[in-house]
């Protein structure tokens, strides 16, 4: 799927696809370099979904509108990436 210039992976392990797409089970699964993690879950997830962003050396870590956790923000940023949180990605 293309949104924009970005090739877009869906991650969820409880489908199999999103509007005909693969859909991945895990970051770590999908076949290609990932810039920018962009989150779409519950604030509690983020320490996951850090640790997965960290190992597969993703640039960005980019969370939506009220998804906010400051120690998975911190360990984001001393990890190396760019971090936004919060914020609506346009």
């Amino acid at each position: 799927m293309r949104c924009s210039r970005y090739r877009v992976y869906p991650v969820n392990p409880m489908v199999k696809q999103i509007d005909g797409q693969r859909c991945y089970p895990s970051l770590e699964a999908i076949p290609e370099p990932v810039d920018i993690v962009n989150v779409f879950r519950h604030p509690d997830y983020l320490p996951e979904i850090v640790e997965s962003a960290i190992a597969i050396q993703a640039a960005t870590l980019w969370t939506q509108l009220k998804i906010y956790h400051p120690v998975a923000e911190k360990r984001a940023i001393e990890a190396g990436l760019n971090v936004i949180m919060d914020a609506c990605i346009q």
